[in-house]
């Protein structure tokens, strides 16, 4: 089992590695288009889109795939990879230096490997969470293969919250943290795993921008609440293409009190 893993991370690690060198080029060079829902697509995000699916049916004869710019429905495999060729588009045609690539892989339908790689700013996470799969094998959240962790800091003014462009109506009087707004689902989530921050809500995720980021954030130690539906498993036959996962993350349980009252306004 242990020669599987390793052949996952490698098989991330390169592929990743190989899309951000030319996505490096593309950055802040392409025109973005705008899709039914409301956001962005450029040609790098379908050329990235499609080379990772070749590597992937390449390799894992067999497994499924599910994706943001082509496969939307859940094959109902037993493997399955969930990909985010380019998360952050708006920052990647602006030329601001915050975008990944998230590549997740569930069994049974839930996630169990994730990695995301930010080429900008050469980070590469990854983690390992068995959960109840009873597969066994590694664990812990790693970046840049140094183990990460969620902080046990109490909140205050010189700590941070991440939101996303829709959930500012929880800025409240009292609210205990300063707050970011990095415009990237899968990072705005990293940061919490990696000690950054001490939470992070994105009212409108897609299975895509969570599916990695889900793993890691709990292999580092930290709590991910759902607050409409729970994500996972997924179903087979399902199409996800519409489907929004308002989520909380945050670094401990004991500050689901603490951050919960401002939540609750949030439109989802």
């Amino acid at each position: 089992m242990i020669e599987f893993w390793t052949t996952i991370l490698e098989f991330c690690q390169t592929t990743t590695l190989r899309v951000g060198k030319q996505l490096m080029q593309d950055f802040g060079q392409v025109q973005a288009l705008q899709k039914a829902d409301g956001s962005l697509v450029t040609q790098s995000d379908q050329w990235a889109d499609q080379e990772i699916r070749d590597a992937i049916a390449s390799t894992f004869a067999g497994y499924g795939i599910l994706s943001e710019e082509s496969d939307q429905v859940f094959p109902g495999t037993e493997w399955c990879w969930v990909i985010d060729p380019l998360d952050g588009t708006t920052n990647f045609t602006r030329g601001i230096p915050i975008w990944s690539i998230s590549l997740g892989l569930l069994y049974q339908g839930t996630p169990v490997f994730g990695y995301v790689y930010v080429p900008p700013l050469n980070e590469a996470f990854h983690g390992f969470w068995e959960g109840s799969s009873g597969l066994g094998g590694p664990s812990g959240a790693f970046r840049n293969h140094h183990p990460i962790h969620t902080s046990q800091d109490a909140p205050s003014n010189n700590h941070f919250f991440n939101l996303c462009s829709r959930s500012t109506s929880i800025i409240q009087k009292g609210f205990p943290c300063k707050y970011r707004m990095l415009g990237v689902a899968s990072y705005n989530f990293l940061t919490v795993a990696s000690g950054a921050v001490l939470g992070s809500v994105e009212a409108t995720p897609k299975v895509w921008d969570l599916a990695a980021a889900w793993v890691i954030v709990q292999a580092a130690g930290g709590i991910w609440r759902s607050l409409k539906s729970d994500p996972f498993p997924l179903l087979p036959g399902e199409d996800y293409r519409d489907r929004s996962f308002p989520s909380l993350v945050l670094s401990r349980p004991e500050l689901i009190p603490v951050f919960a009252p401002f939540i609750e306004g949030l439109k989802i």
